[in-house]
């Protein structure tokens, strides 16, 4: 920011005054050619003391200006530069978080689907597998009726064939028995009465025997 450069109410020093009437210059004058001048001063000269320029009355109405001027250009700045770039960013921002939350919805949402897939897929397995394992527990019953049916058929049949083989042995043994019986009744006979036996009567008697017993 600049300022005016106040004038100071400062009476100059006495050797100026007096060099300057000695001279025939006015110290007040404008400075000669090659001079500096200074706000404090001629270039040379002693730093005069005086008020702060911001605390200045005098310069209040520039520094109002162009505080108005500064607060102008950074208003547009502000409203032309810096809040588009602002907005901007935001709603960049905004795009790509609605955006983020768009994605992560779908990831969710094909989640989901995939494990009601899942689930389904794991019923249907489950299912299937209730059905493979009754229909293999009824063949296994139905195996094991048939094997039962064809081991009690077999069973069956050797037994009727022992028990056949069993009359067949019975029979022989009984005929056996009979002529058995019948020499030893001729045996007897010849030691009980030292003759012999007609053998029909001999088998009509074990016959008649059989019969009793």
């Amino acid at each position: 920011m600049f300022f005016v450069t106040p004038a100071y109410a400062e009476e100059a020093p006495a050797g100026t005054a007096e060099t300057g009437a000695a001279t025939g210059t006015d110290p007040h004058a404008a400075p000669a050619a090659g001079e500096v001048h200074t706000e404090t001063g001629v270039a040379g000269g002693e730093h005069h003391g005086g008020v702060f320029p911001p605390f200045d009355t005098s310069t209040y109405a520039s520094q109002l200006l162009w505080l108005v001027i500064t607060f102008a250009i950074f208003f547009v700045l502000m409203q032309k530069v810096i809040a588009p770039r602002i907005g901007g960013i935001l709603e960049q921002r905004h795009n790509r978080l609605a955006q983020d939350l768009d994605e992560a919805a779908r990831l969710k949402s094909e989640a989901d689907a995939a494990v009601a897939t899942y689930e389904g897929e794991l019923a249907a397995a489950r299912s299937k597998a209730n059905q493979i394992g009754t229909a293999a527990r009824d063949a296994a019953k139905l195996k094991a009726e048939a094997d039962r049916r064809a081991v009690e058929a077999s069973l069956a049949e050797k037994l009727k064939a022992a028990e056949g083989r069993i009359a067949d042995i019975k029979a022989k043994a009984f005929a056996d028995v009979g002529t058995i019986a019948e020499e030893t009744a001729v045996a007897v006979v010849q030691q009980l009465i030292g003759g012999t036996a007609a053998k029909a009567d001999v088998a009509a008697a074990v016959a008649a025997a059989k019969k009793e017993g």
